[in-house]
């Protein structure tokens, strides 16, 4: 800490850090034995975010990551968006499709940027705003392949016709952003996705997740 930061907002960022961290919450012992402060002061950190809606507390007592984080992370997506477009508008032009950033909203995946190419005679129309399951299509399926590689870098995943009829897709998940779980990835009028496709979108994911860190 230095004479210009605020101690207890330290603290309270510390709470929300440690429970998003969990899925099943934290009790008061269990915050103030992480943070190295007594029950006093985690009772006053969790009334306070309590009040904002940033923390709710469950019948057994066990802090949880409250609804109010919901509603600040909505106004995170123009942020993402904008850091990722110069990589989309390279991917597009370069590969002569539809390319697009996708992120993770509750069981779903969500295109939150969309980039067409301005030299192709056709391409598959896309919007900002679609959703669809995160176990169909390539933008959901390259996220959920993150979640299940041990290794943690599971290249890139293919798809055609899940999402709409004659449709491939070719998707790779942003690794190493904290607090963002997501994808960036192309979709073509093709019956498969050339290789080079595949590992043009690994290298703009890449540069996505640098933009983003």
């Amino acid at each position: 800490m230095t004479a210009e930061t605020s101690q207890t907002l330290d603290r309270g960022l510390r709470v929300l850090k440690l429970l998003a961290d969990t899925d099943h919450g934290l009790t008061v012992t269990e915050l103030s034995t992480r943070l190295g402060v007594n029950r006093t002061v985690v009772y006053r950190l969790l009334a306070t975010l309590e009040q904002h809606a940033l923390v709710r507390r469950d019948l057994g007592g066990r802090a949880r990551v409250g609804l109010g984080v919901l509603r600040l992370g909505r106004q995170v997506h123009p942020l993402v968006r904008e850091a990722a477009l110069p990589a989309l508008r390279s991917l597009a032009e370069d590969i002569g499709a539809t390319a697009h950033l996708t992120l993770v909203d509750g069981t779903e995946a969500l295109a939150v940027a969309v980039v067409e190419p301005t030299w192709t005679d056709y391409h598959v129309a896309y919007r900002a705003g679609f959703r669809h399951p995160l176990d169909r299509g390539a933008a959901g399926r390259a996220i959920l392949s993150a979640r299940h590689s041990p290794k943690g870098d599971p290249g890139y995943t293919l798809t055609h016709g899940e999402l709409e009829a004659g449709a491939s897709g070719a998707a790779a998940p942003l690794l190493g952003v904290t607090g963002v779980e997501g994808s960036v990835g192309v979709v073509m009028l093709a019956d498969a996705v050339p290789e080079r496709v595949g590992v043009r979108v690994v290298d703009a994911a890449r540069e996505v997740a640098e933009a983003l860190r």
